[in-house]
């Protein structure tokens, strides 16, 4: 009862930091597209302004390509987001705006007067002059938009094209009564439709005091890195209270990537932290990028790591050799006494336990077709002999000998078996025998082997073979396709996981 009270108690705690997990991923995604939304402002603000993209469109004096026009933003939310140029410090131009407000201030005074009258003939020349000085000035160049301009210049050009290939010539021509009396209507719609929309996305934005643009995002994201912070703090206490060991300082560096939720620099490093709180909230998972990450970094490496190791354990088998470490422990093993851990000789027993085997269970598994081997053999011999020839043609002969050997081989099998169980219980003489021979053999072959001519050739042999091991088995390797490695041991997973 005691165990499923526990075990119910985790799994509403897990559950519980599963969620708040969650809580805190998706916050900190939020923050994160705050984030890029800022640092891309700027660049998409002509996106923003419009709402519109422009796809293969080119126009100029020399050749025109309509493209295709996407709306992908409606007005009211471009005017809504566009609230954003009070974060950046931005206003329209004073330029472009006037000359915009111009523009206006001729659609009325249309409304109540001819387009041959004084009042429409002002207007005009003013707006010829405003042409000329925003050519002539830049006023787009503040925002870094030239190109903007170049823009509306080719826009001109095509629209009203002149010997002189020139913008300030085709703003004089399209600003003048002759062009203006019979399609008054069609050439401000061209004007409100090309022109005016490309001069709205130009700004002015405030110097600030610190030698840089105004950028008041640091009040938006002052609150996120606020709740960020005290959440680091009490995670990385929390931590170095539950592991042992670890202290506040070794739980902060554990958690080191959080403190890019609450820099208030480098804000696009704050993917790094988002995406791994996404992979522990479980709202992604990022093991297969994982894997293929950590193959990729296995295949870059693996072919130098694994040339450095192997050359280098080579190499210290070499130099023991050349240093007579065999020597010594060949030597040891006579000028030392052997250190019995346990008072018991671990060879003997060993070699007992593989008889024990033998005789209680192989034997006996295996007497038909060991008799019937050991018949046809003895049988084959005794074919073999001239005797035989004889003992074959007395009647019965044949059937007797069969009888005979049949008789032979079993009694000799199981008078073996027998001989052999009975020598395997507990007799101590019998040990004292199987540990004598294996010392015999380990001092025949130790003093044999000792001797200056075989153990220098057998260092000498030692050190050749692993030097052509080195030179020829490390070139090989290091021509081996890693990737064929890696597939080979991503099958054998899926095949231990089936």
């Amino acid at each position: 009862m005691t165990i499923v009270k526990n075990s119910a108690v985790k799994k509403v705690k897990k559950s519980r930091n599963l969620w708040f997990e969650r809580v805190m991923a998706l916050l900190a995604t939020l923050n994160l597209i705050l984030v890029i939304f800022d640092l891309t402002y700027i660049p998409f603000r002509d996106f923003w302004f419009n709402g519109q993209v422009r796809i293969g469109y080119v126009r100029s004096a020399y050749f025109e390509t309509e493209g295709i026009s996407l709306d992908l933003i409606p007005a009211p939310i471009s005017k809504i987001i566009t609230k954003y140029d009070d974060i950046k410090g931005i206003v329209p131009h004073r330029a472009t705006e006037a000359y915009i407000a111009k523009i206006t201030e001729l659609e009325q005074q249309l409304v109540n007067h001819s387009i041959d009258s004084p009042e429409i003939e002002v207007i005009l020349a003013d707006l010829r002059d405003r042409s000329e000085r925003i050519i002539d000035n830049d006023p787009f160049a503040r925002a870094g938009k030239s190109g903007t301009l170049e823009r509306i210049k080719n826009e001109m050009r095509a629209h009203l094209p002149n010997e002189e290939n020139s913008s300030k010539q085709a703003f004089r021509e399209f600003w003048s009564v002759d062009n203006l009396r019979d399609r008054t209507n069609e050439e401000l719609a061209f004007m409100k439709g090309e022109i005016v929309p490309l001069m709205n996305t130009n700004y002015f934005r405030y110097w600030g005091e610190n030698n840089s643009y105004i950028n008041n995002f640091g009040l938006i994201d002052f609150p996120f890195g606020l709740i960020f912070a005290l959440e680091f703090i009490c995670r990385t206490w929390y931590i170095s209270r539950t592991y042992t060991g670890v202290s506040w300082r070794d739980a902060m560096l554990w958690r080191w990537y959080d403190i890019f939720l609450f820099l208030p620099f480098w804000r696009w490093l704050r993917v790094i932290p988002t995406v791994i709180r996404l992979n522990t909230a479980k709202i992604i998972n990022l093991t297969s990028i994982k894997k293929q990450v950590s193959q990729g970094i296995v295949a870059g490496i693996a072919e130098d790591i694994t040339e450095v190791v192997v050359i280098r354990v080579i190499g210290q088998m070499q130099t023991s050799v050349r240093q007579g470490e065999i020597t010594n422990f060949l030597t040891a093993s006579e000028e030392h006494s052997y250190i019995d851990l346990n008072d018991i000789n671990e060879t003997a027993e060993l070699v007992k336990i593989f008889a024990n085997t033998l005789a209680d269970r192989v034997l006996p598994q295996i007497q038909p077709e060991a008799e019937a081997l050991l018949q046809y053999s003895l049988e084959k011999a005794i074919h073999q002999s001239s005797a035989y020839q004889g003992i074959s043609l007395i009647p019965g002969g044949k059937n007797a000998v069969s009888n005979i050997t049949h008789q032979l081989v079993t009694q000799t099998y199981q008078a073996f078996a027998a001989t052999l169980q009975a020598a395997l219980e507990e007799d101590k003489k019998f040990e004292k025998l199987v540990e004598s021979l294996s010392d015999s053999i380990r001092q025949s072959f130790l003093s044999e082997i000792q001797e200056k001519q075989s153990l220098k050739s057998i260092e000498n042999l030692l050190i050749d073979l692993l030097e052509e091991i080195k030179v020829n088995y490390v070139a090989r390797l290091s021509e081996e396709d890693v990737e064929q490695i890696l597939e080979q041991t991503r099958s054998l997973r899926r095949m231990t996981h089936k």
